[in-house]
């Protein structure tokens, strides 16, 4: 009798599936990837943990006992449905990308230009986080990250983007107070704004160390993107990318205070789990954000060609 505690073997109970569904254990082994006598082996350890005999065996075939063709129907009939219920999930994930990005990255450069991705892609909802963090992809709360840094993740994808390029904007007003910038006899008057280690690493291709000190900076913001607010409102020069910031210098409301352009090294990349390389949603974004990123870089090709290498 069978023991109603005890529930059959997973891994027999789909080799009796396959083979009941193929009536034939050659073409079940074929489809799960092993021997058929590892289907017959398995088939016989669901017939002994039953007590009852599923199949006839013959020398070049097997038939469906009539307790076997009962088995068969419903067992059958609940692999489709467990199919279907994969299949519907992987759809509904489809349907869905999550993006995890840097915050000046995702404020300044993607989101006014998601709008043409969803318009390309009306099938695919965006989800897209902020932050500075550099999330676990392989956690599975995001899809795919853009990234700054050399491309070097470990169980990553990676798709580079644009370079990391840096140079002094600011507002049109302010042209004229800029112009001391890389005199270190005569700084301008006007606060500077971003990161002081930028600042220290453009000033040192200019062959001036010291040129920076903390009270030359105004207020302090947290992020690249809130600096630039401050200079289009005429608070100060900042340091910042003229590749995140494109559209306001193309428009006259943020110049470049000075020619000179230092590249980091780093670049941004669209980074995503070995694992999802076959995500068509991944592929969609990642085609259509490398064509967004590649008008950019051909758009500022001077810039990018100009710009002297400082490592950080």
């Amino acid at each position: 009798m069978v023991d109603p505690h005890r529930f059959p073997s997973l891994a027999s109970i789909r080799a009796f599936e396959c083979a009941a569904r193929l009536g034939s254990f050659t073409r079940a082994a074929v489809e799960l990837g092993t021997s058929s006598a590892s289907v017959s082996y398995h088939v016989r350890q669901l017939e002994a943990q039953i007590g009852v005999t599923l199949f006839r065996r013959h020398a070049q075939r097997v038939e469906l006992t009539e307790p076997g063709a009962v088995v068969a129907e419903e067992t059958i009939a609940a692999f489709a449905a467990l199919r279907a219920t994969f299949v519907r999930a992987a759809e509904a994930d489809e349907r869905k990308l999550s993006l995890t990005t840097l915050p000046t990255f995702g404020t300044s450069w993607l989101t006014p230009r998601l709008g043409r991705f969803r318009a390309q892609h009306p099938e695919i909802m965006v989800d897209l986080d902020l932050s500075a963090e550099a999330h676990d992809l392989g956690a599975g709360g995001f899809d795919a990250a853009v990234r700054n840094g050399h491309g070097r993740w470990p169980g990553l994808r990676t798709v580079r983007l644009m370079p990391s390029i840096f140079t002094p904007l600011c507002a049109p007003a302010l042209r004229d107070a800029a112009a001391g910038l890389g005199d270190s006899g005569r700084p301008p008057a006007v606060p500077l704004l971003g990161r002081p280690d930028w600042w220290a690493l453009w000033h040192r291709a200019l062959g001036i160390t010291d040129a920076a000190p903390p009270e030359r900076f105004g207020t302090t913001l947290s992020a690249e993107h809130l600096d630039m607010a401050a200079a289009l409102a005429g608070h100060g020069i900042a340091m910042g990318s003229p590749l995140l910031f494109a559209e306001e210098i193309r428009a006259g409301r943020l110049i470049l205070a000075h020619d000179l352009v230092i590249d980091t090294g780093r670049s941004f990349w669209l980074t995503f789990p070995v694992t999802r390389q076959r995500s068509g949603k991944i592929a969609r974004f990642r085609d259509w954000i490398s064509e967004e990123a590649g008008r950019e870089c051909a758009a500022a090709s001077d810039l990018i060609r100009c710009a002297v290498l400082v490592e950080d």
